[in-house]
Order: C-alpha cells, then sequence, then structure tokens
C-alpha cells in the first residue's frame, strides 16, 4: 500500500485538474445572407461543443426569436430570418401597390458581463412591417455561468422591497439628470413605481431597462440607469 500512495495521489491531482470548470467563451455569428426583406443578424455564440456551450446557445437563439412578432415557432435563428422574408414576399405578392417601404428585421446581441457565476446577453432586435414607425425591444438574458440555465430576478435579487426603493431613488435621481426635466408622475400611467422587466449586469453594475410602451409612451423612448455595485452587493444573490 505504500508504495501505491504517491501514484493515487497522484490520480486524485489528475482528476481535481481536468474536471476544473471551464467558462464559456463567445464568438460573434454573423448571418449574411440575400433576402427581399433589410435583415441583418449579429449575434453572440459559444465555442466549442460542450453541453454548457450548447445549452447557452439554444438558449440565446430562443430568447432571440421570443422577441419577434412572427407566428412560427422557430427555434433556429436561420429559420426565423427566412420565414420574415418569406412573410414579406407574400405581402408584395398579395399587396403590390403597398410593398413600400421595404420591411425591416435586424437582431444584435452584446455580452454585457461575465464572471464565475453569471453571464449577462443583453438582445437588441427592431421590427418595420411598414406603417408610422417599427418595434424595437431590448432584453437582458442572464444566465447561469456553470449550466446555462436562465436566471430570473428572483434568482438574482433578495428582499426584493428594499431593492425596489433604491431602485426608484435611483430612478428619480436618473429623471433629475435629464434635460426634459422629467417627474416619476410622468411614467408608470399613473400606477406606483415599479421594477421592470429586465435588469442585466455591466461591467459599471446592475442595469435598469424598461422597453418603449413599458411605463411610458413611445416619445419617451427607453427609460434605463445603473446602479453601482457597491450599492446592491447586499442585495446579490449572484455576483
Amino acid at each position: 500500500m505504500k508504495q501505491l500512495r504517491p501514484f493515487l495521489i497522484f490520480v486524485i491531482v489528475l482528476n481535481s485538474c481536468t474536471s476544473e470548470f471551464k467558462p464559456a467563451t463567445f464568438e460573434t455569428i454573423s448571418i449574411e445572407e440575400s433576402f427581399e426583406a433589410d435583415i441583418t443578424a449579429m449575434y453572440n455564440k459559444a465555442s466549442g461543443n460542450s453541453d454548457l456551450g450548447n445549452t447557452i446557445n439554444s438558449t440565446i437563439e430562443k430568447a432571440i426569436i421570443n422577441t419577434l412578432s412572427t407566428p412560427e415557432n422557430n427555434e433556429v435563428i436561420k429559420e426565423a430570418l427566412n420565414d420574415f422574408n418569406s412573410d414579406y414576399i407574400k405581402f408584395k405578392k398579395d399587396f403590390p401597390e403597398e410593398s413600400e417601404p421595404v420591411w425591416e428585421l435586424h437582431i444584435e446581441t452584446e455580452k454585457t458581463f461575465q464572471s464565475e457565476e453569471v453571464i449577462t446577453i443583453a438582445i437588441s432586435t427592431y421590427e418595420f412591417k411598414g406603417g408610422a414607425h417599427g418595434n424595437d425591444k431590448i432584453i437582458f438574458l442572464n444566465l447561469d455561468a456553470k449550466s446555462g440555465r436562465v436566471l430570473n430576478q428572483k434568482d438574482i435579487i433578495e428582499n426584493e422591497a428594499d431593492f425596489k426603493k433604491l431602485a426608484q431613488s435611483h430612478f428619480i435621481n436618473a429623471l433629475e439628470a435629464e434635460v426634459k426635466n422629467l417627474k416619476i408622475e410622468d411614467f408608470f400611467f399613473g400606477k406606483p413605481f415599479q421594477l421592470p422587466e429586465n435588469i442585466g449586469f455591466t461591467d459599471d453594475g446592475l442595469v435598469l431597462l424598461y422597453n418603449v410602451y413599458e411605463v411610458a409612451s413611445f416619445e419617451q423612448g427607453y427609460t434605463e440607469f445603473v446602479i453601482p455595485f457597491e450599492e446592491i452587493e447586499s442585495y446579490l444573490k449572484v455576483n
């Protein structure tokens, strides 16, 4: 047994090294195909073919597709783009006198934060199918860095009531910094302050973002502000 001990120690050390967690690395994918509609797509993709990478990539693609208004149940971005283009071709055929302006679909993502616990991907989409203006949306996709599982707000924030008070004070401060002299009464359509649907991490802190129409009219556009890490550390379940 004495002669086996050095070998066993070597095996234990080797196994601990080979099983060490390897964080996901990302590349940017650009779909460059010829469409009749004005379509562009650039998005983050986890490199390699690991289980973690495959889970992350599937989740990112589904999240992007879920932001779109197309009714098809696609799970692959290329399919969603082709369906949008097919819908435009059909529209031109059915209504040739209304085929201008050209429909637009633009997709872009950005990895805004990555740590040992969380990855945040910002997803921006814009759709235009005629009318006064297009529809644009930004969502934050927060992922568990080790499993690829989607993290919701309850997975990220604890003591939500106190955090909400902190967020409201930053919301008011952000309004006061605007040259438009906006007030909190100009938002939330007469309802009390609410946290946004989209909260995500950046290197500067936690970003809270309200999409167009979420708390104000179209003319006021997006509303967003950042709470620095030093102020929210006690509220975070992940870092």
